[in-house]
């Protein structure tokens, strides 16, 4: 590793070990590389939009890091004086607008097929594409090992305040912000013991993870090795009821999105019992400045839900929040130590799919556009290491997607599921203080584990 740009050496956080190690362990998945795409519309000023990612590139010492692990005991995070982040130009204005599409789609899959060397600084890259005359299409990709979903969204409404000083000649000027290496020494001062006992009782009679198995594809060498992601909307009337009966219930949208994927994972498996990964902030409210850092604070943790169908459905809501409150306190555990607590056997995971609710602020960067330049239609790309990945964007109109392994799942599973995950919602909209055994469910999955129940075991839940 040569030293003469190296500004500051410290070690990573247990998430970022995670990372590292799935990324390293299948480098040619492309697992952990976030790419977003929008169109930016009106006048762009490439030399101020190119200077304000090298003045966001300065600020944060995390979008100088790249990470040393061969021959060490633990790896590091190595923190570079200078890095200037790639910025590169393409003009498809001679391209008919089909033909356009076409080629977007592929260099976006080119362009994940890339990787990053993350022994190499920076772990992004930048593409503008001139489309129209005032028409671009903005390509950024990145390492989930350097940033979260908050932090992307903290560092685009930053690059446009940059840019719309830089644009009229203003003297540019940010609040001072902590670095990422703040919150690795918070992390390095936390007291597990506390940790530990609390997800041994969470998790206490948790001897394998959640079975999906009836929704898996039983031919798996067929399929090639690939993610992808399906989606649906909510319509605007139920997302409102759903908000509604989230404000007068003192409940938030995304304790009611995790309760319906926990009442479908318990029909799905026959299990009164679930467990889920839930992605969490990991933001610790007693760092202070910590709502303007970036980095990774982001984790994955494992939510054990217990079900009775004679329960109310607003009775089970609440106790999830309440859990989900105590949670909240032990953010910062390490997935790996969690593991260790549980009864799971190791090499086994504690669950096969994750929720994540994307409530960070990226529709304000949207929503605050510059007078003479629009930010429209965001489409984003990420790649995990668990099979089964379901996404909440909230909005006026709730967007559910699911990312998922293409060896595991087929695309007709997944369009029943997003089916059932609506036909719930809409029934929770409509009916929230009725028992949990009387939400109606009856799609093309659940037709499908109906008949083979009746074939193998006697499902007791509906």
């Amino acid at each position: 590793m040569k030293t003469e740009n190296v500004q500051d050496i410290y070690e990573l956080s247990p998430v970022q070990n995670g990372i590292l190690f799935h990324s390293l362990y299948a480098p040619e998945t492309g697992l952990y590389l976030i790419q977003f795409s929008f169109t930016l519309r009106g006048h762009l000023d490439i030399v101020a939009f190119d200077r304000a990612w090298q003045e966001v590139t300065a600020r944060h010492t995390i979008l100088r890091t790249s990470f040393y692990w061969q021959e060490i005991d633990k790896p590091l995070q190595v923190v570079h004086q200078q890095v200037k982040v790639p910025l590169e130009q393409y003009d498809w204005r001679g391209i008919d607008p089909v033909e356009q599409e076409k080629t977007l789609s592929s260099f976006l899959v080119s362009d994940r097929q890339k990787g990053f060397d993350i022994s190499q600084a920076p772990l992004m890259r930048l593409t503008v594409i001139r489309l129209a005359e005032n028409t671009y299409q903005f390509v950024w990709s990145k390492h989930h090992l350097i940033l979260d979903g908050w932090s992307g969204s903290l560092l685009l409404e930053e690059v446009f305040q940059i840019y719309k000083k830089l644009s009229q000649s203003q003297h540019i000027f940010l609040a001072p912000c902590r670095p990422f290496k703040d919150y690795i020494a918070w992390l390095q001062k936390q007291d597990l013991s506390k940790a530990e006992v609390f997800w041994r009782q969470m998790l206490n009679g948790i001897k394998a993870p959640t079975p999906l198995t009836y929704l898996e594809l039983e031919n798996l060498s067929s399929q090639e090795e690939k993610y992808d992601e399906q989606q649906i909307k909510i319509s605007a009337v139920t997302t409102e009821i759903l908000q509604s009966l989230a404000r007068q219930h003192q409940l938030t949208l995304n304790t009611l999105f995790q309760g319906a994927w926990a009442i479908l994972l318990s029909r799905y498996s026959c299990q009164s019992q679930v467990v889920y990964g839930c992605g969490v902030s990991g933001r610790p409210v007693d760092l202070e400045g910590v709502e303007s850092m970036v980095g990774v604070f982001i984790n994955t943790l494992p939510v054990c839900v217990k079900l009775n169908s004679e329960q109310y459905l607003l009775a089970f809501l609440k106790e999830l929040q309440a859990q989900q409150v105590k949670m909240r306190q032990y953010e910062y555990s390490p997935l790996v130590e969690i593991q260790g607590w549980s009864e799971v056997p190791r090499g086994m995971p504690l669950f096969k799919s994750i929720v994540v609710f994307e409530n960070y602020p990226m529709t304000k960067v949207l929503q605050n556009n510059e007078e003479d330049l629009e930010l429209l239609e965001l489409t984003g790309f990420y790649k995990t290491n668990y099979p089964l990945n379901v996404i909440g964007y909230p909005g006026s109109e709730l967007v559910i997607g699911i990312n998922y392994d293409c060896q595991l799942f087929d695309a007709a599973t997944i369009t029943g599921i997003l089916q059932d995950i609506e036909i719930l919602l809409k029934s929770i909209a409509n009916n929230p203080h009725i028992r949990l055994q009387d939400l109606s469910l009856l799609t093309s999955n659940q037709q499908k584990l109906a008949s083979m129940l009746e074939k193998e075991i006697t499902f007791s839940f509906v």
